[in-house]
C-alpha cells in the first residue's frame, strides 16, 4: 500500500541529465528524459525528470548509496 517501485523526481535548479551523469559516475544507473509522458510534462512545464527504479532485490545499503549520491549531486551542482 505504501510502496513504490518507480520514483520520478527533479531537483530544483539541476537538469535531470546532469543528475544522471553524476549518478552514473557513482555507479548508479537511472533514466532521464520524458519517459513517454511528454504531453503531460509539457502541460506542467517540466522539461525532463530523473527516474529511479527499485525492485525486491535492492538492499537498504543500495538505497543509502543512492541517497548519498543525490546529496553529492546537490553539493556539486546545487
Amino acid at each position: 500500500k505504501e510502496k513504490a517501485a518507480v520514483l520520478s523526481f527533479v531537483i530544483e535548479g539541476i537538469h535531470p541529465h546532469d543528475i544522471g551523469t553524476i549518478l552514473d559516475d557513482e555507479g548508479i544507473a537511472i533514466r532521464t528524459g520524458h519517459h513517454c509522458a511528454q504531453p503531460v510534462m509539457q502541460h506542467f512545464h517540466v522539461p525532463a525528470t530523473a527516474r529511479a527504479s527499485f525492485a525486491f532485490y535492492n538492499t537498504r545499503e543500495e538505497i543509502d548509496v543512492f541517497v548519498g549520491a543525490l546529496h553529492k549531486v546537490i553539493e556539486v551542482l546545487g
